[in-house]
């Protein structure tokens, strides 16, 4: 198992290589930082505008792969992924922002994930019965509502919840509040701004799971070896439970590993409605600003999730398919 990771490892580590640089080039051909300099008042003549790009190895006057050669040694030998052409650091940006961005997609993933997997055993162990006829219609309305007008709705309720009870329990914008010192305060703290935006991805998101789990479950529940399982005596809860629902999971679990680097990256309206300062806010402003060293950090990042999305589900194939083996 260890070898065979490390081998999968080391593939994904040759493609992430491969994939930042040629971002990097490609970058290069649509983005401009130039055009951040463009329109000032009073307007910069050209020679001010090389003096602050060429010093953020930015300036077109450089040739390209002498920019290159300046980028890519920064990263190997300091970590150094550059800075915007405003002179952001792309390192301080890139580590407060994927926290930021952790904290709402990990709590939503894992509980869309538990609850679309529950919804469809449950559901698929009552097939055509009035609670899965239920539980198809609900994940049928919300897996249609826009995340614009999920938030909309949640925002809405938690004002008016917060006026019945008359005290803010709900924050609706920011990830957090300044001032809140302790443990226990800024766990509370945290839970307050997290719980809306946290409840508008799931509502929005769930769905997807559960249809999926649903029709895999009721393609395994009718398979030979769930049927003697059943003639050994096993009722059918038991033997949906212990054979058809861990081989049905193996494309649920492959489709949530790779759903997290687009989620991370992806949640740019989420941020938006909620004010969070995390990667998919970040992502909109380089393309935005021309920020060519912050977009193709912003790939990479990407890039590592999916590597790491990747690796996750060949452990979960591993562990839920007794059938699999690795060397």
């Amino acid at each position: 198992m260890i070898k065979y990771l490390a081998r999968r490892f080391l593939g994904w580590l040759l493609m992430i290589v491969v994939a930042t640089n040629l971002t990097y080039f490609l970058a290069w051909l649509y983005l401009d930082p130039r055009s951040n300099y463009v329109g000032r008042r009073p307007p910069l003549t050209e020679e001010q505008i090389v003096n602050q790009l060429a010093p953020r190895n930015l300036s077109d006057t450089v040739p390209l792969l002498e920019r290159w050669w300046n980028w890519i040694t920064g990263i190997v030998l300091r970590w150094d992924w550059g800075v915007s052409p405003v002179g952001q650091s792309v390192n301080e940006q890139i580590s407060y922002r994927m926290w930021v961005s952790a904290e709402l997609v990990l709590g939503a993933t894992i509980i869309t994930t538990v609850l679309g997997i529950a919804l469809g055993v449950y559901t698929a162990s009552r097939q055509y019965k009035l609670a899965d006829r239920i539980g198809q219609a609900t994940s049928i309305i919300t897996m249609n509502i826009n995340i614009v007008v999920a938030a909309l709705g949640v925002v809405l309720l938690a004002i008016g919840f917060n006026e019945f009870v008359g005290q803010r329990v709900f924050y609706v914008t920011g990830s957090s509040s300044r001032g809140v010192t302790g443990f226990f305060p800024v766990l509370v703290d945290v839970l307050q701004h997290l719980t809306l935006p946290t409840i508008a991805l799931v509502i929005t998101g769930y769905a997807s799971i559960h249809f999926l789990q649903r029709s895999l479950l009721l393609d395994n529940i009718k398979a030979d070896y769930v049927r003697t399982a059943r003639a050994k005596g096993l009722t059918k809860q038991q033997a949906i439970r212990k054979h058809a629902l861990r081989t049905s999971m193996i494309p649920v679990a492959t489709q949530v590993a790779f759903t997290i680097p687009t989620v991370f990256t992806g949640a740019i309206l989420t941020e938006a409605i909620f004010a969070w300062n995390g990667m998919g806010q970040y992502f909109t402003q380089t393309i935005a600003k021309n920020d060519i060293h912050g977009t193709v950090a912003i790939a990479a990042f990407g890039a590592v999730l999916t590597a790491i999305g990747a690796i996750l589900a060949d452990i979960a194939i591993v562990v839920l398919d007794p059938r699999v083996r690795v060397n």
